[in-house]
This record gives structure tokens, sequence and C-alpha cells, in this order.
């Protein structure tokens, strides 16, 4: 028989040894835990991030929490994060597919007007249907411009102003033809194309009329590699043109409100016209779907009924007030709180049911779009995903990541009135999100 102190003994050991395996195993745990106390300090060792507004929250998608917060219920400018709010807009309120062009037929006669469709024949989204449609219809074609609410008022050259039917992306090409003489594509625009010679810029350039599509050159030598982007004067004498031009059809103008019975053609898949935008954070893109987006409501074309209405209808469970003026975000008016760019990307996430298709829209770091420089690659393997922003004294990222543990997080990382190189704020912020990734 063993002696009752023996047992006492025995148990105590082994109630010991339980409770250091417990502990041993607590600690290990901790250890690999990314806790609010472990960002803290991270952030406060950070001599980078000390001198302006740094904005940042963390978010755990498995525990559905916050991990840490800094400053993340005050707003900011998100600069080109902007464009989480019109990709979720556009989510809510497109479908699958680009609305491209909404028309009628009237005996030998088509009526068509634009949606705000940005596709038509964009260089990099290949989009023909609206053009095979238009072309093969073999009817009288005829556009009119009465839903188109947004027209060009002022002398900013390079305003982006939505556009109801854009055409090669509203833009056009002045460059050195082969002979070293001034052409113009399109070219239906070379009448509109005049020396001036009392016009004398520092080095050749075209310059356009304020309020038109007149366009003046000097009387100087052109260099050869000369190429300029001229943006365009919208309405529907441009929208005409263009579409003869292209289709090899007269295409005449026609006053005419947009009926409830019109029918729809659509363009292209919704995720191809998004993936655009995305990337390459291009703002035309941004601005051109927010009024897409409104054609889907009463009234004319306009980007501000398309950012009032998912205000209204989306986005009243963001955490904090919020101030948003356009789509593409170079507007420095809009406002929005690292915690609202959290709760954008969640109801992303859950309105886009997979993962995958998210992430497809994404930059990717290390391998598309505006984070293919900013961060390196684990094993050729990209482990963030996000939406950058950038303006003068603003730079942030707003996205998820993923730790070589395979723990998944949500974050917004912004950067306000900085006075150092933005070069400065990205490494610091792809060092920052690289520790994590590669500490837990």
């Amino acid at each position: 028989m063993i002696p009752k102190t023996l047992c006492l003994i025995k148990n105590t050991m082994s109630t010991l040894l339980c409770l250091f395996i417990l502990f041993f195993y607590c600690s290990t745990t901790e250890a690999q835990k990314l806790t609010k106390r472990k960002v803290a300090k991270v952030f406060k060792s950070s001599e980078i991030l000390q001198n302006h507004y740094t904005g940042f929250s963390l978010y755990d998608l498995k525990a559905m929490k916050p991990v840490y917060e800094l400053e993340a219920n005050k707003p900011a400018i998100p600069a080109s994060n902007t464009k989480l709010f019109t990709l979720y807009t556009a989510v809510r309120m497109l479908g699958d597919s680009i609305p491209g062009l909404r028309y009628l037929t009237k005996g030998d006669s088509l009526i068509f007007w634009g949606t705000g469709d940005p596709s038509f024949l964009h260089p990099d989204l290949k989009s023909r249907r609206v053009y095979d449609f238009l072309k093969n219809s073999g009817k009288k074609l005829y556009y009119s411009h009465n839903n188109a609410g947004t027209d060009f008022n002022g002398s900013a050259i390079y305003q982006i102003t939505p556009v109801s039917l854009p055409v090669i992306e509203n833009r056009a090409q002045a460059f050195a033809d082969k002979d070293g003489n001034l052409a113009i594509k399109p070219t239906f625009l070379k009448p509109y194309l005049h020396q001036d010679t009392a016009y004398h810029p520092e080095t050749f350039q075209v310059l356009r009329d304020d309020k038109s599509n007149k366009f003046t050159y000097p009387q100087m030598p052109i260099p050869a590699n000369y190429r300029q982007t001229l943006y365009l004067v919208p309405g529907a004498e441009l929208t005409a043109a263009s579409l003869t031009d292209t289709l090899k059809l007269p295409v005449n103008i026609i006053n005419m409100n947009l009926p409830a019975d019109a029918k729809t053609i659509c363009s292209i898949p919704s995720d191809t016209l998004y993936r655009r935008m995305m990337l390459p954070s291009d703002n035309y893109l941004a601005e051109q779907i927010l009024y897409l987006c409104s054609s889907l409501l009463p009234g004319k074309l306009s980007v501000d009924s398309a950012i009032s209405y998912s205000s209204k209808k989306f986005l009243t469970d963001l955490p904090d007030e919020f101030q948003w003026r356009d789509g593409s975000g170079l507007s420095r008016y809009n406002l929005f709180s690292p915690r609202s760019i959290i709760k954008i990307l969640i109801k992303l996430k859950d309105e886009l049911e997979t993962e995958e298709r998210l992430l497809n829209l994404l930059p990717a770091g290390g391998v598309s779009g505006t984070l293919r420089n900013a961060y390196k690659t684990d094993q050729g393997q990209p482990f963030v995903w996000a939406k950058t922003g950038t303006l003068q004294n603003v730079h942030l990222q707003g996205g998820f990541f993923v730790t070589r543990k395979g723990k998944k997080y949500l974050y917004s990382f912004m950067n306000n009135n900085f006075m150092i190189p933005n070069t400065e704020i990205r490494d610091e912020m792809g060092r920052i999100i690289t520790y994590f990734h590669e500490k837990y």
C-alpha cells in the first residue's frame, strides 16, 4: 500500500506539471499572437511615424474584432482609398455586367443614350459589343445627349469631366509624325488644330481652348519624340463626331429624353472594369464608374447623385462621420477614418462572397498594380493585397495581409500632413506590414 503522504506528493507534482504545461502552452501561444501591446510597441518605436498624422487600424478576420487602433476614429484625406467606396457602390448597383448603352428602335432608326460606360473602345479593356451593335444595326443612328447631367465648366485642362458616352477615353493624342509634322488622333480633330504666332511656350506644347476643342500650337520646331495627351471638352457634338469617325457611319444628334422603356445592351463583365480601375488606380475610370452608377437612378447622370444615393442606402453603418466628394480620391475634401476603411473592406468581402474575387480586384504586393514595387513576395507568393492612395503630403494603404502562420488581417494605414518624401512613408508601411507577416 502506498503511503498517503506519497500519494499527496505525487498528486501535487501532477498538478504542478499540468500547470507548467498549460503555462508553457499559453506563453507560446501568446508569443505567436499579434496583440495590441506588440503592435503599439512597433508604432511607438517608429521615428518616421511620429511627426505627422498616422491613423492605423488592425482587424483580426478570424476573431472579427479590432486588434489595435491608433487615431482610428479620426477622419483623414483618403486619396485613392476613396476608390474602395466607389467599388462598393458599383458592386451593389451594377450587377455582373456593365450597362453599355440604352436604346430604342423606331422604324429605320436606332436612337441611343450613353450610360457613362467608359469601356467603349478603351485600349486596355478591348470591349467591342456596343461597337458591333451600332456598326451592324443596319439602321440610321441617332445619339441623344439629353440624359447627360455634367458638362464641362471652367478652364482646368486636366479636370476629369464625366462623359455619357466616352469614346477612346474622351481624349486625343498630338504627336510628331514620321515626317516631323504635327499630327493628331482622332484625325477628325485636325481642322481644329491651328498655329498661333503669338503663342510662345518654353517648350513645344499644344494648347486647348478653355471651353472648346480648338487647339493652337507655337511656331517652333517639333521635337522628334513629341507626344501629348489632350483632354477633350465633352458634349453632344464631340460624341457624335467621335462615333462617326470610329464607326465610319453617320451619327446624327437628336434631342430626346430617355424613355422608361428603353432597352439596355451590356458591354463587359463588371469585374473586368473594376480591376482596371483598382490595380493602376485609374482616376478617369473611377469617376466614370460612379457616373455609370447614376444611370440606374432617376434624373440625369451625375457623380453627386451616385454618391448621395450610396451614402444614404449603403454606408449608414460606417462607424464615423465621413465626407465624400468624388469617385477617384483626387479631391482633398474627401474624409474617411481608418475605422471606416476597415468597415468598407468588410462590406466588400461580404458582398463579393469569395475572398478570391476580392483579392483579384486589389493590387498584390510585389506582383501587380500600385503595390508591385512596395513589397517583395515571400518565396514567390504575395502576402498583402491593398489599395494605395497618394496625394501631396498624403500616402496610405488599406487592405489585407496574411502571416506566415496563415492568420488573416485587415488593415488601414493612413498618413497625412507629412513633410518627407512619399517613398520614406511607403517603405515604413512596407517594413511594418512585412514584419507582422514574418513574425506572426
